[in-house]
C-alpha cells in the first residue's frame, strides 16, 4: 500500500519536472496564435475593407484577354461591360460602393449595384441594379428576355402589385421591355428594363419610393450605349462577337470528345460557356462556378474536343455555347459520360 503510493508520487514529480523544463525551454516571448500553446508564427491575414471572402466554387476563365460577363466595372463614374458592349454614365452624385457576388450556377449575375453617393442632394433615395440572366443555364421557363419578364410579372408575390404590364420601350436607341410593380406595405416601386444580349437577359432594375426619381433615372438610362443586337426576343450575338447557340454541343456537332477526369467527387453543378473558333476548336472557356480542380480537369478535356465548324452564309464563324458538367439543377438529356449540355 505504501510502496504503491510512493510510486505514484515519483511519477507525479517526474511529470511536473518535465512540464517545468518544457516551459523554461520555450522562448519567453513566443507567440501563441493558432490555438492553445501554439507557436505558429504566420502573420494574420487582414480581409480588405468591404470584402467578404467565401471559400469554394468561383468564376474563372481560361484567359484574361477575352471579356467575360462579370468583368464590367465603374471607372470615372461610368459603368462599362465589354462582354455585353454596354456603357452607362452614372447619374450625378451616384456611385458604386460594393461589387456584386460571383455568378450563380444557374447563370445569374449582378453586374453593378449603384446608389446615391454621400453628396447626393435629392429628397428621396433609390438604387440601380444591373443584372444578367444566362439563358443557357437559367432554371426559369424563359427562352428570351421578354419571356423572362412575363414570367416575373405572372409570379409576383402577393405583397406586390403590378403597376404597368410589360410594354415595349426604347433605351439607348435599342428595343427593351419595361414593366413596373410596387409594394404598398413598403411604399417601394420597382421599374424593370430588360433586353437580350449574347443570349443573356440583361436587366436594369430601378428602385425608390419616389416615382419622379425613377422617371428621372429612366431618362438617364436612355443615354446608355448598347450593341446593335440588343432585343428582348433576339440578342444572339454575331458581328464582332461569336454567335451564341444553345445546345450546340450536341452529338451531331461534336467530332471528338473527351470527358474530364475529376480527382474528387463533388456534388455541385459546373456551368461552362465556351467559344469555338472557326476551325472547331475550343478557344476560350468561362467557368461560371467551379472549384479549381474541376476547372483544370474540364480545361484539360476541352483541349481534345473538336466541333464541326459553324457556317453562316457559307462562311465559318465563331460560336459561343454552354455545357453543364456535374449535377444539373434541372432534368436534361446527357449526351455522353458525365456531361450534360445546355
Amino acid at each position: 500500500m505504501h510502496s504503491g503510493f510512493l510510486r505514484f508520487l515519483v511519477v507525479l514529480a517526474l511529470c511536473i519536472s518535465s512540464l517545468a523544463w518544457a516551459q523554461s525551454a520555450r522562448p519567453q516571448n513566443a507567440p501563441k496564435n493558432g490555438g492553445d500553446f501554439s507557436d505558429i508564427m504566420q502573420p494574420p491575414t487582414k480581409v480588405p475593407t468591404g470584402v467578404i471572402l467565401i471559400k469554394g466554387a468561383w468564376s474563372s476563365a481560361s484567359d484574361s484577354v477575352t471579356p467575360v460577363p462579370e468583368g464590367g466595372n465603374v471607372t470615372n463614374n461610368v459603368f462599362r461591360d465589354q462582354y455585353f458592349g454596354m456603357t452607362y454614365a452614372l447619374p450625378k452624385d451616384w456611385t458604386e460602393k460594393y461589387k456584386g457576388p460571383p455568378p450563380s450556377d444557374s447563370g445569374r449575375y449582378v453586374l453593378a449595384q449603384i446608389r446615391p453617393a454621400d453628396t447626393f442632394k435629392g429628397p428621396a433615395r433609390g438604387t440601380i441594379l444591373i443584372t444578367a440572366e444566362d439563358l443557357f443555364f437559367t432554371t426559369l421557363p424563359a427562352a428570351n428576355a421578354l419571356e423572362l419578364i412575363n414570367y416575373s410579372k405572372d409570379n409576383l408575390q402577393a405583397d406586390y402589385k403590378l403597376e404597368l404590364s410589360p410594354t415595349p420601350t426604347t433605351i439607348g436607341g435599342r428595343p427593351f421591355t419595361f414593366f413596373a410593380y410596387w409594394s404598398p406595405a413598403a411604399e417601394l416601386h420597382w421599374y424593370v428594363l430588360a433586353s437580350e444580349i449574347r443570349c443573356h437577359a440583361v436587366q436594369m432594375v430601378l428602385t425608390s419610393r419616389d416615382t419622379k426619381l425613377l422617371q428621372s433615372l429612366m431618362l438617364d438610362a436612355n443615354k446608355m450605349e448598347l450593341p446593335a443586337e440588343a432585343n428582348p426576343t433576339g440578342g444572339m450575338g454575331g458581328g464582332d462577337v461569336p454567335v451564341c447557340i444553345k445546345d450546340y454541343a450536341r452529338d451531331e456537332n461534336v467530332i471528338a470528345r473527351v470527358d474530364p477526369v475529376f480527382t474528387e467527387h463533388r456534388f455541385n453543378a459546373v456551368p461552362v460557356r465556351i467559344i469555338i473558333d472557326k476551325e472547331g476548336r475550343v478557344k476560350h472557356i468561362h467557368f461560371l462556378s467551379a472549384f479549381p480542380d474541376q476547372a483544370k480537369a474540364i480545361s484539360d478535356a476541352f483541349k481534345q474536343w473538336k466541333f464541326k465548324p459553324y457556317l453562316r452564309n457559307r462562311q465559318p464563324v465563331e460560336v459561343e455555347t454552354g455545357i453543364m458538367f456535374g449535377r444539373s439543377s434541372r432534368p436534361m438529356a446527357a449526351p455522353a459520360g458525365n456531361v450534360s449540355t445546355d
